[in-house]
């Protein structure tokens, strides 16, 4: 007999063994990610299992909320602000529930990209913006160019 997957070899009755802690070659089905048990006891109500998304979605919630009762600026940095704490979330609890979509280094590499990307758009949004980068004013003279007047 030839084995090609060592990993789940058959036993006398053709039924696959796993000899190894390793996945096998084919899968049936998506493993759960990294950090994606419950983030509280099973005896637990739904939303304390599931705190460290609820957290998140709140304050994003928030966010939307104070940018539409008018103060664009301080709601996206909330926005932001809430992406960002998804990413320590993720990096210090152990188990986050549904917060863990993929990887600990995917989700955080996301959730900080991401967060970082909305804040810096938030303090630069006009008029009277709080950071200024020269270079980015370089950039949109170089491609838009000075076709006014």
């Amino acid at each position: 007999m030839e084995v090609r997957d060592p990993i789940s070899v058959p036993d006398a009755d053709g039924k696959p063994v796993r000899t190894t802690r390793r996945f096998p070659m084919f899968t049936k089905d998506t493993a759960r990610p990294e950090g994606g048990g419950r983030a509280a006891s099973r005896e637990a109500p739904a939303p304390v299992r599931q705190w460290p998304i609820l957290v998140v979605l709140c304050t994003v919630g928030l966010g939307l909320l104070i940018t539409a009762l008018d103060a664009f600026r301080l709601g996206t940095i909330l926005i932001g602000a809430a992406l960002l704490g998804g990413a320590v979330l993720r990096w210090t609890v152990p188990d986050v529930g549904m917060l863990a979509v993929r990887s600990r280094f995917t989700d955080m590499v996301t959730y900080i990209v991401l967060g970082s990307a909305i804040v810096l758009l938030a303090l630069m949004a006009q008029p009277d913006p709080l950071l200024q980068i020269p270079v980015l004013k370089d950039a949109l003279h170089f491609t838009v160019g000075d076709e006014a007047g």
